[in-house]
C-alpha cells in the first residue's frame, strides 16, 4: 500500500485519547510517544498472566499469581524497617502483603472485610507467605472477570503508570480497528499476519498464547513487526548512504607509482588479504563520490599497511590525507611508522595530538591549511572548527566504534573548497560479527583481511587462579632473564575495595619488590600524555623488561620483543577486549602467552567468557561470542548504542531475517520512497540521530 493512503494515526496527537492533557502528552513524550501511531508502535517489553484467579491456598514461593480476598487486618508494624502489614483471606489460606513506602491514608482505606483483587510475586516470609509491594485493586464494587488476554509490561517513565498506558493503548487498538494502518512488508515478509492483527496480538495476546515465545521476542506476530523495524532502520541507513555517495570526491589513480615505491622498501611481502582488500580500495577511490569501507582486520592482520598503501593514491594526485586514532597513544604509534615509511619517500607527515602547546599547534595548523602537511595524523583535535586542510581528499579512521557516528560525518565538511568530500576509509581491530556491522555499519560497503602474516606464532592463553600468583611472578622472571619482555595489565589505577581488584600502582610496588633485578615500567591513564609516551618509547626501546599497565594499551601497540602478557581480573572484560589485549603479544616469530590470572570463586558469565578465550584466537569467532554474551552495544561501545536501541528487533536473535531485510529495503526505496520515508518516520523519527548525515 502507498502511502498515497492518508496515514492519520501517524498524524493524530496522542491529545486526542481520552484522559490525555498537556501534562500526561509531555510525559508520554519523554518516552517518544507523540502520536496514536507511536502509542500502538510502544511495544511491550514483558507479558504476565492475570487471566484467572488463584486460590491463596495454592500459593507457592516465587509464584507470580492474582489473587482475591478479604482484609482481615491493615496495620503499621515498627521493626528494622517501618511497614504497613495488610492481611489478607480467602477461605483457603491466608496472605500477608507488606509496604514499605506507604502513606497512613492507605491503611485507613483498607478496614477490615475490604475485598481486594492483588497481583504478585509469592515469598516465604516471617508470617508465612507474602507479597511485597503488589498491585492491588479494591473491590468497592464487584469486580469485572479477569482479563481474557496476558497483561502486557510496557518500558515506561515517571507519572506514566502501567494502568494508566494500558488504557491509553487499548483507546489506539480500538482507533486502529476504524483507521487502519498502511502496510509496505511484500507478502512474504509479513509471514501471514496483517500489521493490524500483529499489532492486536502483541499488545494483547490471548491468554491460552505462548508466553515464553512471546517474552523471547520469537513469536510470528512479533517476527513480523521486528522485519519492519530492522527494515526500517536498514531505510535509514542506506538512505544515508546514498546521500554520502551522492556528494563528489576526486578520482584518485588506480596503480600509483609511489604505491610501488613504498612496496619496495617493505621488508616484507603482503598476504593476499591484503592485496585483495587494496583492490577493492583502489576501485572505490577511482570514482569520483565517497569512498565508505569499513576494514576489519584481526589483531596483526597488518591493516596500517593497507592503510599506507590507500594513502598512496591520494598523496600521488598531491591531495592531502588525514588518519584519525582514538587515543593519543595509538596516534603517535602511527605518526612514527608514517613518518618512518613516507620520510624515505620524501613526504612530509605532522602530528596534530592534544598535548602540543599553542606555538606547536600553530605552525602544525599552518602547514595543514598551506597544504605543506600532505599526511596528518591526529585524535579527535581534527575536529576541532580550526583545523582546516588545504586539500583533503582521504580520511582514515582507526577504530570507528570508539567514534560517534556523526564525529566521522563531520569530517566531509573538511573536503576541498566544502565542494567535495573526502574519501572515508574506516578500520578496526575488533572483528564485527556480519550481523551487526550489517545493521551498525550498513551505510559502509566492508572488506576483511582474513590472513595473518607468515611467521606469526599463535598464542597460547592459560587460565590461572590467583592463588598461583607467584609461580606467575617467577615465570615473568625467567622470561624476562632471557631477553624477552612482558606485559603486566591492571584493569584497575586505583585500590577498589568494592571490586577486590589489585590496582595498576599496587601491583607495580609489589613487582618492584618481587623482581628487583628486572627493569619495571608504569603507565596509566592518568599519567600526562608526554609520561605516557616516554615510558612506552622506553618498553619498545627494550629499556624495560616490564610494563605495568591498565588498558590504556589495548590498542595499537606493537612491541615484537614481549612476548608474555599477564592480565589480572580478566573476568572484569568483555571478550573483544581481552582479546585486543592479548594481541599486544605474538607480533614476532617467539612463542607468546597470555596468562589470564582470575580471581576465586568465577561466575558462569566469568568461566564462559575464559574458557572462549583459551579455546581459540580467532577474532571473529571471539567477536560472535561476545555478542551472544554481552549484546550489541556492549560490543560496539558506547558511543555507538544509540543505533541499536531497537523497540523489538534484536540482533542476535533476528540475524537470519537480514539478508531478506535489506534486499526489502533496497526494494521499498527504489519503488516507493515516499513509504519508505513513512516506515522511516513510523519506527525511528524519534530517533533522529539515525537518519542524520
Amino acid at each position: 500500500m502507498s502511502v498515497a493512503v492518508t496515514e492519520t494515526l501517524a498524524r493524530m496527537p496522542v491529545t486526542t485519547l481520552k484522559g490525555v492533557g498537556a501534562a500526561l502528552a509531555e510525559k508520554l513524550y519523554k518516552l517518544n510517544i507523540r502520536s496514536v501511531q507511536d502509542l500502538l508502535f510502544h511495544l511491550p517489553r514483558q507479558y504476565e498472566d492475570r487471566s484467572h484467579v488463584t486460590p491463596i491456598g495454592a500459593l507457592r514461593p516465587g509464584t507470580t499469581a492474582l489473587v482475591e480476598g478479604d482484609v482481615q487486618l491493615a496495620d503499621v508494624v515498627l521493626g528494622r524497617r517501618r511497614s504497613l502489614v495488610v492481611k489478607v483471606h480467602d477461605g483457603t489460606g491466608l496472605l500477608t502483603l507488606r509496604f514499605y513506602h506507604f502513606r497512613l491514608s492507605q491503611k485507613d482505606s483498607l478496614p477490615r472485610g475490604t475485598r481486594l483483587r492483588v497481583f504478585g510475586e509469592a515469598r516465604a516470609g516471617a508470617s508465612g507467605l507474602e507479597m511485597y509491594h503488589p498491585e492491588y485493586q479494591v473491590a468497592d464494587e464487584p469486580l469485572p472477570p479477569p482479563p481474557e488476554t496476558l497483561t502486557p509490561i510496557y518500558p515506561v517513565t515517571e507519572g506514566v503508570t502501567q494502568p494508566r498506558l494500558r488504557t491509553l493503548v487499548t483507546q489506539a487498538l480500538e482507533r486502529l480497528a476504524r483507521e487502519g494502518l498502511p502496510d509496505w512488508l511484500p507478502p512474504a515478509a509479513a509471514q501471514g499476519w496483517s500489521l493490524p492483527a500483529a499489532l492486536r496480538y502483541v499488545h494483547a495476546p490471548p491468554r491460552e498464547a505462548d508466553r515464553r515465545l512471546l517474552i523471547e521476542g520469537r513469536h510470528p506476530a512479533q517476527q513480523r513487526l521486528a522485519f519492519e523495524e530492522l527494515v526500517a532502520h536498514q531505510v535509514s541507513m542506506q538512505k544515508r548512504r546514498a546521500e554520502v555517495q551522492a556528494q563528489r570526491a576526486v578520482a584518485l589513480p588506480l596503480d600509483p607509482p609511489l604505491a610501488r615505491e613504498f612496496l619496495a622498501q617493505l621488508p616484507f611481502p603482503l598476504t593476499g588479504a591484503q592485496r585483495r582488500v587494496l583492490n577493492e580500495i583502489a576501485a572505490d577511490l577511482h570514482i569520483p563520490h565517497p569512498m565508505l569501507r569499513l576494514v576489519q582486520g584481526d589483531v596483526g592482520a597488518g591493516k596500517t599497511v593497507v592503510a599506507a598503501l590507500a594513502a598512496c593514491h591520494a598523496l600521488q594526485a598531491g591531495y592531502q590525507v588525514a588518519l584519525m586514532a582514538p587515543t593519543e597513544i595509538l596516534a603517535e604509534q602511527h605518526a612514527a611508522n608514517f613518518t618512518r615509511w613516507f620520510g624515505a619517500l620524501d613526504i612530509p607527515v605532522v602530528s596534530l595530538l592534544g598535548k602540543l602547546g599553542a606555538k606547536a599547534r600553530r605552525e602544525a595548523n599552518e602547514a595543514i591549511v598551506s597544504g605543506s602537511a600532505r599526511l596528518v595524523i591526529g585524535t579527535h583535535a581534527l575536529f576541532q572548527e580550526e583545523v582546516r586542510f588545504h586539500r583533503l581528499a582521504l580520511v582514515i579512521i582507526d577504530e570507528q566504534h570508539r567514534f560517534g557516528v556523526h564525529q566521522r560525518l563531520a569530517l566531509k565538511q573538511k573536503g576541498i573548497d566544502g565542494q567535495t568530500s573526502p574519501h572515508q576509509l574506516i578500520m578496526t581491530a575488533t572483528p564485527i560479527p556480519r550481523t551487526l556491522a550489517m545493521s551498525a555499519y550498513g551505510d559502509l560497503d566492508t572488506s576483511v583481511i582474513d590472513e595473518l602474516p607468515p611467521g606469526r606464532t599463535p598464542i597460547q592463553t592459560l587460565v590461572i587462579p590467583n592463588e598461583r600468583r607467584a609461580e606467575i611472578v617467577e615465570r615473568i622472571r625467567a622470561q624476562c632473564l632471557t631477553g624477552r619482555q612482558a606485559y603486566w595489565v591492571c584493569t584497575l589505577i586505583e585500590e577498589s575495595e568494592q571490586l577486590q581488584a589489585q590496582a595498576a600502582e599496587a601491583t607495580f610496588a609489589e613487582l618492584l619488590v618481587a623482581l628487583p633485578e628486572l627493569r619495571i615500567g608504569l603507565v596509566h591513564g592518568r599519567l600526562k600524555a608526554a609520561e605516557k609516551s616516554a615510558v612506552m618509547q622506553a618498553f619498545k626501546d627494550n629499556e624495560l623488561q616490564l610494563l605495568v599497565a591498565t588498558t590504556v594499551i589495548e590498542v595499537g601497540v606493537d612491541v615484537p620483543n614481549a612476548t608474555l602478557m599477564v592480565i589480572e581480573n580478566p573476568e572484569r572484560l568483555g571478550l573483544a577486549q581481552l582479546h585486543q589485549l592479548r594481541g599486544r603479544v605474538g607480533r614476532g616469530a617467539q612463542q607468546s602467552f597470555c596468562v589470564l590470572l582470575y580471581q576465586t570463586p568465577l561466575g558462569h558469565l566469568g568461566r564462559e567468557r575464559l574458557s572462549t578465550m583459551r579455546d581459540t584466537t580467532d577474532g571473529f569467532r571471539i567477536a560472535e561470542k561476545d555478542l551472544e554474551l554481552r549484546g550489541p552495544g556492549e560490543v560496539l561501545g558506547t558511543r555507538q548504542t544509540g543505533l541499536l536501541q531497537f523497540r523489538l528487533a534484536d540482533l542476535l536473535r533476528d540475524a537470519p531475517l537480514l539478508p531478506a531485510v535489506q534486499v526489502c529495503a533496497r526494494d521499498l526505496l527504489a519503488r516507493d520512497p515516499a513509504s519508505a520515508d513513512a516506515l522511516l518516520e513510523r519506527w525511528v523519527a524519534s530517533r533522529e540521530h539515525y537518519a542524520q548525515v
